[in-house]
């Protein structure tokens, strides 16, 4: 039985897919739900030359928080204890130190399909490298709808 369950959130449908497939988990005494969103550390824009202005950060923030706030809150409709977590940084290690510390036993996540073969194999991705990383189960969450 999972216990302690880890929501990997970025807004995206895909994200929100993962909420939706942990709101069919039956919300049991003592089960955590922890809803994580990691922001991209700006730092290799800025490495390269590009200038990423704080106001255009502070609003990714605000943004993240109010759709980490609507997450959470659907999931506390459904009778769930939820914890948010907005944290900085890259998201594979973000996501596999915050799972690592707080011992989660399943991670959700949602992934993009691609149709063509070339965009699949060239683009890298986070759902592939924290299969390879992450220590506890990992549910992924797909659109059931044909494209």
């Amino acid at each position: 039985m999972y216990q302690k369950v880890l929501v990997a959130f970025d807004g995206s449908p895909e994200s929100r897919l993962a909420v939706d497939e942990c709101s069919h988990l039956a919300p049991i005494t003592g089960r955590e739900i922890h809803l994580i969103c990691v922001l991209h550390d700006p730092s290799p824009y800025l490495l390269a030359g590009e200038f990423v202005p704080e106001p255009a950060l502070a609003v990714d923030r605000s943004r993240m928080e109010a759709d980490l706030a609507e997450a959470a809150g659907k999931l506390t409709a459904r009778g769930f204890s939820v914890t948010k977590h907005l944290e900085d940084g890259e998201p594979v290690d973000v996501i596999v130190r915050t799972a690592e510390a707080l011992n989660v036993d399943l991670l959700i996540l949602g992934h993009r399909r691609s149709k063509k073969f070339a965009l699949r194999w060239w683009r890298g991705s986070v759902e592939k490298m924290l299969v390879e990383r992450i220590r506890c189960s990992i549910l992924v969450a797909g659109d059931p709808s044909p494209r």
